[in-house]
């Protein structure tokens, strides 16, 4: 069941199924709450209250809010933690894993550790030598810039077919159909373009406030960079010592929690376990 959040500036949505420690589930740009769709139900059966959130401008949540950036969306999870009575683990997919960096050293109190797919947390600088060697990231960048600048659609859904390489879930073509759709309407890829416009400096910045723990799940396919091991070890290394582990998920593009939910669960529930509480 959908539920919403009223804060400064417009309508945040959401659901929440299972009991137990608070798990905050936050997308990435251009996509929806239900990209967990099916990593969620396997966070509930391990014992969790997850909270599926969809980002200001994306999903049921509303458009025309003034700025669209990781500092908006980490303070709009504060806002719901705060709501559902937290604290969390907040999960944040490309976008939101900058905004999950934010949130946890902002408020360790509210968030008691993160986790990070595939995430845009720290300033990207592009790689010639990277486009020229990795065919899969050259196509993945232009088609990123390309949808971002041009508020294309079609290029977007392009961008997807690649960030989701060999393995698909049952339901691909069902679920991209769908989020095509939602992306069709009004401004919604204003919003997407917005965003993939924003530096995730904001980000990067808080990394050496980080006082949770963090872990990074990045797919080994993912054609967001020429070397997805040399980003997510570069996050950590941002990282107070300690603070941040990396998982590599074999054979996963940019959405490791849709191709293989199974492993992703593997992967965090031991983490979970280990941090999260009521």
């Amino acid at each position: 069941m959908t539920e919403y959040l009223e804060i400064e500036g417009g309508r945040l949505a959401y659901d929440v199924t299972g009991e137990g420690p608070l798990v905050v589930l936050s997308h990435g740009m251009g996509d929806g709450r239900e990209a967990y769709r099916l990593l969620a139900p396997r966070l509930v059966a391990a014992g969790y209250r997850v909270a599926k959130a969809d980002l200001r401008g994306h999903g049921e949540s509303t458009t025309g809010w003034s700025s669209y950036t990781r500092t908006d969306t980490a303070n709009d999870l504060l806002a719901l933690i705060r709501h559902l009575g937290g604290p969390a683990v907040v999960v944040g997919h490309s976008f939101s894993g900058g905004a999950a960096t934010i949130a946890a050293a902002l408020h360790p109190d509210l968030v008691n550790a993160v986790v990070q797919i595939g995430p845009f947390t720290r300033a990207q600088k592009l790689s010639l030598g990277g486009l020229l060697r990795n065919s899969r990231h050259r196509k993945g960048i232009s088609l990123l810039l390309g949808a971002g600048l041009l508020r294309s659609v079609g290029l977007w859904m392009r961008y997807l077919n690649l960030a989701y390489p060999g393995s698909r879930p049952a339901d691909y073509a069902e679920y991209m159909a769908a989020l095509e759709g939602a992306l069709r309407r009004p401004d919604r890829m204003a919003v997407v373009g917005k965003m993939g416009m924003s530096t995730p400096s904001d980000a990067g910045a808080q990394l050496p406030n980080l006082r949770v723990p963090a872990l990074i799940l990045m797919g080994t396919l993912d054609p967001d960079w020429a070397d997805p091991r040399a980003e997510a070890d570069g996050v950590v290394a941002g990282m107070p010592v300690g603070r941040g582990t990396v998982v590599m998920i074999e054979g996963a593009g940019h959405y490791a929690h849709a191709q293989f939910p199974g492993e992703v669960a593997e992967v965090m529930v031991p983490f979970l376990k280990e941090h999260a509480r009521a």
